[in-house]
């Protein structure tokens, strides 16, 4: 006999992709499908999903690409089986900080489809503007350089909105494009990020954005829960702070928020139960985190090209060289990131020349860096009457810290606070194995060091758990390293979603904001839930009393070798 129980259906728009992932109650996956942008859009000019103007070193992707994916992609969940009838609840995960401009039709527009057409036939008409600046974006620096000075400094900035600010921001990027096209800015209507966007499709009407997603904008004042009115006035141009606040719309402070039924046009035209509601959409970042559930003092470090750390912290103690963010469900707690460009590929340098002097066949094998990495002492210390070597390698130019390409090397003696520049490791390239991973996790620790609290009675501050997830992952000997600098009085544990991590937290993002119970959070609800041996497996020990003091200790090093670098970079600068 068939299930007849409610279904929940989770959006993931990133990049290159839409993807569609269906749960039921018990969080079991049952349906999925996908869109590639450049495999199976049509009528499109993009490479990897996306458009570029290098000249003004804009990166946008067309809107209506977006729709067509959507048509194709409910006709291929329907392929697959689902059965339209038994979702309950959508709710959403977009790429962050893409924003789109709609216009004066649009709502009339969406309340108008005819369930015989497409919706990228209807709605083409629809937007002030037919691009989305995409996260890549680069051209907004002259905006950059504005907010970052319009609350006295970027510390300040990064207090009030959680960020200092950035090119992908949706706050300078609102306030080049005013500039660029001010005539479709007064006749943009409403201005939608891409999670916001998701939800306005499915509603029929204009999203409010989510309490998460809001933070990536750098014009919500975070403590206050409101729009911050000088970053608005500076956004907001000519038009003047009022305008802007009706482009933009009020921002429902629950995460769960019901914004009301499915729009009648996928009713009609894919089946879907006229009751089917609507919940607010999120950002990829922090729908990441609801697919683990994190809970409260775990950390999450993505080890991909780049590298990425997340943590549920209900400190809010933000940081220019962080990212800060509400919790898209949980009132009280915060999304804590940092972003680093260097990661795998660093590491793969280091790989390859070890492969290169060992002369091992598979020169992608890790067999060797593992042995190196797992072999030498900690930071190259043979011996405790000797200095800890420190270093950092970048292979592409770092916003942690705001440094070019290089790598650079240096010897701290602990015992006097001395550190001293070095040429190398002294056996490179072996010994590059552990201390490049140092390097990398040092940076974290560094940086979270005052965001964590004691896991259990008698322990310093760290994690509770650290997950691994992304390409390095799969490394037993870096997963080691990362317990001993990192700790986690649990363990260091691999988390394995697959790809569909997003679209997985957008789908649990549904099933509390329709199953919870009043008072309900949804760490209570999904973490009953969650069957944690299907996706989780304990790879590495965590902290390591004796370990963990040493890299206490090389922790003051390391900033002091960051600072170094990065006086000496700003005065490269000023003698240009």
């Amino acid at each position: 006999m068939a299930s007849s129980g409610p279904l929940y259906l989770g959006f993931d728009l990133s990049t290159q992709q839409l993807k569609g992932l269906v749960v039921d109650s018990s969080l079991k996956k049952v349906h999925d499908a996908k869109f590639d942008f450049d495999a199976d859009a049509r009528g499109f000019k993009i490479n990897k999903g996306v458009m570029v103007n290098e000249a003004e070193r804009e990166v946008f992707a067309p809107v209506a690409m977006w729709l067509q994916a959507i048509d194709v992609l409910l006709t291929r969940l329907r392929d697959d089986g689902l059965d339209f009838k038994r979702v309950k609840a959508i709710s959403g995960s977009g790429m962050q900080h893409g924003s789109v401009f709609w216009n004066a039709d649009a709502e009339h527009l969406l309340a108008q489809l005819n369930p015989n057409k497409t919706l990228e036939s209807q709605l083409d008409a629809a937007f002030a503007h037919p691009y989305s600046p995409n996260w890549q974006d680069a051209s907004t620096q002259k905006e950059c350089d504005e907010f970052d000075s319009i609350l006295s400094n970027e510390h300040q900035l990064a207090y009030v909105t959680g960020s200092k600010a950035h090119h992908r921001f949706t706050g300078p990027q609102i306030l080049r494009f005013q500039r660029k096209y001010p005539d479709k800015y007064i006749k943009t209507k409403r201005i939608t990020l891409v999670s916001s966007w998701i939800a306005t499709v499915f509603l029929g009407k204009f999203a409010p954005f989510d309490i998460s997603d809001v933070c990536g904008m750098n014009l919500w004042d975070i403590k206050a829960g409101t729009w911050h009115e000088k970053l608005l006035e500076l956004a907001a141009g000519p038009s003047g702070v009022e305008a802007l606040k009706q482009k933009l719309g009020d921002v429902p402070e629950d995460g769960g928020a019901h914004l009301g039924t499915i729009s009648d046009y996928f009713v009609r035209r894919h089946g879907f139960s006229d009751d089917c509601t609507i919940i607010t959409s999120t950002g990829d970042n922090p729908s990441t985190i609801l697919a683990l559930p994190l809970r409260h003092n775990d950390a999450m470090v993505s080890l991909g090209t780049s590298t990425t750390f997340l943590m549920s912290t209900s400190e809010y103690k933000p940081d220019p060289s962080t990212h800060f963010f509400n919790s898209p469900t949980t009132p009280g707690l915060y999304m804590f990131m940092l972003c680093y460009k260097n990661g795998g590929l660093a590491r793969e340098r280091v790989r390859d020349a070890i492969n290169s002097k060992s002369d091992v066949m598979d020169r992608t094998s890790w067999a060797e860096f593992d042995k190196h990495l797992l072999s030498t002492s900690p930071l190259a210390q043979d011996d405790p009457s000797k200095p800890m070597q420190l270093g950092l390698y970048f292979p592409r130019p770092e916003i942690i810290p705001d440094l070019p390409t290089g790598e650079w090397h240096f010897a701290y003696d602990p015992k006097s606070d001395t550190l001293t520049r070095a040429s190398s490791v002294p056996q490179s390239p072996e010994q590059d194995a552990r201390v490049i991973v140092e390097s990398q996790f040092l940076s974290l620790r560094l940086r979270s060091q005052h965001l964590v609290s004691s896991p259990a009675k008698g322990l310093p501050p760290q994690p509770r758990r650290v997950y691994l997830v992304g390409g390095g992952s799969r490394n037993k000997a870096i997963a080691t390293v990362a317990g001993q600098v990192l700790g986690g009085s649990e363990g260091v544990f691999k988390l394995d979603v697959g790809e569909n991590a997003c679209a997985l937290g957008a789908a649990y993002k549904a099933v509390w904001a329709m199953e919870r119970e009043a008072g309900e959070t949804f760490e209570e609800l999904i973490g009953k839930r969650w069957r944690e041996d299907e996706f989780v497996e304990r790879i590495a020990d965590g902290y390591n009393k004796e370990v963990w003091d040493k890299y206490g200790q090389a922790i003051r090093g390391f900033e002091q070798m960051e600072l170094t670098l990065l006086g000496e970079e700003e005065a490269k600068r000023k003698g240009q």
